[in-house]
C-alpha cells in the first residue's frame, strides 16, 4: 500500500479493507483548480496544520463545498516538504487517537500544491509571489511558533536578524516575518487585493502579534525608501487586510513509533519518520487526539471558505479573547506545563502516564479547578468547567495520546506570562481574592527554575527541552545543587530572573510572590527526592473537595 495518488486511488479496496477513509473529491481538479484560483495559503507545514487545517479542508472538500486546496508552504524547514509532503503526492495519513482506544485512519489529499519559502529558490519564490499576486486569495494561516512573531529581544531590542531585514528591504528578506511582509507587499504593488492575514498559533491576541510584525517591517522599509509610502496604510486598514485574532486547541504530538507500526502491520509503505537537518521529526502521516477547537474573529475582507460547516466557530474578538483566556491562562495551558515541568523532573515518559500519579493529577486539578477557575469568564460559547473537566477525565489521561512531557516544556520561558502571569495579574486586582492563596502556581514557577537545573529528581541530569532564553535563564542557576539552601541566599541569586515581567508576566517580588516560589525552591533543591516530598505535601495539603 503506497501512499500516492496511483497508490491509493488506482488501488481503493485495500486501503478501504485496512479501514482508511478516502477522498470524495477529484484530486486531480483539485490541483488544477488551485493552481489556477488559489484561495488558501498555509505557512507552517507542520503536525497541527496536517491534523486540523488540511483536515478542516478536507471536510468541505468532500461536501463539495470548496473547490480549490490548501497551499502549504514551509518557511524553516524545507525538508519537511521535499521529503514528506512532495514524496507522498502531497497526501498523508491522519490517525485519530480516541479516549476510548479506537483510531480512525483517514487519507488527507486537501492539499492542492505545496512550496518552500527559500529566497535561494527562484522558482519557488516566484511562485509564492505569483499567489500573493492573486486576487482569488482570500486567506493566509500560520502555524509558526509564537517566536517566529519575535522582533525585539526580553530587553525590547531589535533582534539582529531583524535589524539586518530593516536594512536589506524587502528582496534581501531572510526572517520568517520579514519574508511574509514582502510577500504582502508584492500584493500591494500587484493591485492590492484585500486579505485576511490568519494567526492560529497559540499565543494570546495571535492576530495582533502578526500585525505589529508585519507593521514593524513595513515602517522600516518605507522610512528607508525601500517600499512604497503607502504600504503601512494598506496593512493597517481593516478593511483591505485583516489580522483577526483566533484560539485553536488540539493535541497534536510528534510521530509515534506505535502508531507507525499500526500503518506498517496494514501494509503502508515506508511509513517511518524522518529526521531532518533542522532535527524535525516529521513522517507521512499524523497522530493527534479527536478533541478540538478552533475559534475565529470573524473579520475577512476578501470572503472565507465557510468552514463553520467543518466546525470552526466565527465569532467577534470579545468572544475570542474570552475563549482564548479561558484556555490559555487556564483551562488547558497552563495544566499542560504544570505536568510538563514536573513529567521532566520526575522521569514521566508520557503525559497521560502523569495523569495516573495522584500527586500529579492533583496538582493540575487545583491548578484548573481552584486557582484557575474563579479569574475566568465564560465566554458562553464553551463552558470553562466542562471545558476543563474533558481536559482532566479525557484528553490528558488518553493513553493513546504519545504526547510527552519533553515536547510540552518546549520553549517555556516564553508560555509563562500568560499561562500564569494572567492569573496571578487577576487575582492582584481583584478585591475578594488574595494572591498569597495561590500554592499551585507559585510552586509551578518554582518547577520550571528547578527545572532549569537540567538535574531530575534522582540527582541524575538531563537535557532541558529548547528554548530561546534557555542559556541566559540556566546561568541563574548554575552551580546549584541538591542541598539545603537558605531563602536569602536563593533571592541573592535568582531576583533578577524573578523580577522580569517578559518571562513571568509580572515582577513576581511586586506581586508578592517571590517568598513563596523561593521557599518552594529551596524545598524542591532539598537532595535527592525533593520535588516527590515537596509536590505530594502541597497537593495533599490543598482542600479540593468544593472544587472539582
Amino acid at each position: 500500500m503506497k501512499l500516492t495518488k496511483d497508490g491509493v486511488f488506482n488501488h481503493k479496496d485495500a486501503w478501504l479493507e485496512k479501514g482508511y477513509v478516502l477522498p470524495r473529491f477529484d484530486v486531480e481538479k483539485l490541483v488544477q483548480e488551485t493552481a489556477e484560483n488559489p484561495v488558501w495559503i498555509h505557512f507552517g507545514a507542520g503536525n497541527i496544520f496536517r491534523a486540523f487545517h488540511a483536515n478542516l479542508a478536507q471536510k468541505l472538500l468532500d461536501e463539495g463545498e470548496m473547490k480549490s486546496g490548501i497551499i502549504a508552504a514551509a518557511g524553516f524547514d524545507y525538508e519537511n516538504i521535499t521529503r514528506v509532503y512532495r514524496p507522498h503526492d502531497n497526501m498523508f495519513l491522519a490517525v485519530t487517537l480516541k479516549a476510548d482506544g479506537s483510531i480512525e485512519k483517514k487519507i488527507i489529499a486537501s492539499i492542492g500544491e505545496t512550496r518552500t519559502f527559500d529566497r535561494e529558490d527562484a522558482a519557488e519564490l516566484g511562485r509564492l509571489k505569483e499567489i500573493f499576486a492573486s486576487p482569488t486569495l482570500q486567506l493566509a494561516t500560520f502555524t509558526i511558533t509564537e517566536k517566529s512573531y519575535s522582533i525585539s529581544d526580553q530587553k525590547g531590542d531589535l533582534l539582529p536578524a531583524i535589524q539586518a531585514d530593516f536594512e536589506a528591504g524587502p528582496k534581501g528578506a531572510e526572517s520568517y516575518m520579514g519574508k511574509v511582509t514582502a510577500l504582502l507587499l508584492n500584493r500591494f504593488e500587484s493591485g492590492a487585493a484585500p486579505l485576511a492575514m490568519v494567526s492560529t498559533d497559540n499565543c494570546s491576541h495571535n492576530g495582533d502579534r502578526l500585525k505589529e510584525a508585519v507593521l514593524a517591517f513595513a515602517g522600516a522599509w518605507t522610512d528607508r525608501g525601500l517600499a512604497d509610502a503607502a504600504f503601512p496604510a494598506y496593512v493597517s486598514d481593516g478593511s483591505r487586510v485583516s489580522f483577526p485574532w483566533t484560539m485553536i486547541d488540539k493535541i497534536t504530538p510528534r510521530p509515534d513509533a506505535s502508531v507507525e507500526q499500526i500503518l506498517r502491520n496494514d501494509g503502508v509503505e515506508q511509513p517511518e519518520a524522518v529526521i531532518t537537518g533542522k532535527k524535525s521529526s516529521v513522517a507521512p502521516f499524523v497522530n493527534a487526539e479527536e478533541s478540538e477547537y478552533l475559534i475565529i474573529e470573524d473579520k475577512f475582507p476578501g470572503g472565507r471558505p465557510p468552514l463553520e460547516k467543518a466546525g470552526v466557530y466565527f465569532t467577534d474578538r470579545e468572544t475570542v479573547d474570552k475563549v482564548e483566556k479561558m484556555k490559555v491562562c487556564t483551562c488547558l495551558n497552563p495544566l499542560h506545563t504544570a505536568l510538563a515541568v514536573f513529567g521532566c523532573l520526575l522521569g514521566y515518559e508520557k503525559i497521560s502516564e502523569e495523569m495516573q500519579d495522584g500527586d500529579l493529577k492533583k496538582l493540575v486539578e487545583i491548578v484548573g479547578y481552584k486557582e484557575g477557575l474563579p479569574v475566568v469568564v465564560d465566554p458562553g460559547i464553551i463552558k470553562p468547567r466542562e471545558f476543563i473537566d474533558t481536559v482532566l477525565r479525557q484528553r490528558l489521561p488518553n493513553p493513546f495520546m504519545p504526547d510527552t512531557p519533553r515536547r510540552i516544556a518546549t520553549d517555556t520561558s516564553q508560555k509563562l506570562s500568560v499561562r500564569f502571569g494572567e492569573t496571578i495579574k487577576a487575582y492582584g486586582a481583584r478585591e475578594d481574592l488574595r494572591v498569597e492563596d495561590l500554592k499551585a502556581i507559585p510552586l509551578v514557577l518554582a518547577g520550571w527554575i528547578r527545572y532549569l537545573t537540567g538535574i531530575d529528581d534522582r540527582g541524575e541530569s538531563f537535557a532541558p527541552s529548547e528554548d530561546p532564553l534557555l542559556e541566559s535563564t540556566q546561568a541563574f542557576v548554575k552551580g546549584l545543587a541538591l542541598k539545603k539552601y537558605d531563602i536569602r541566599e536563593l533571592s541573592d541569586r535568582l531576583l533578577e530572573l524573578l523580577k522580569n515581567e517578559r518571562i513571568f508576566g509580572v515582577d513576581l517580588e511586586n506581586a508578592g510572590l517571590k517568598d513563596a516560589v523561593l521557599g518552594y525552591l529551596a524545598e524542591l533543591l532539598d537532595g535527592p527526592g525533593a520535588v516527590r516530598r515537596t509536590l505530594h505535601r502541597v497537593v495533599t495539603n490543598e482542600d479540593m473537595s468544593c472544587n472539582s
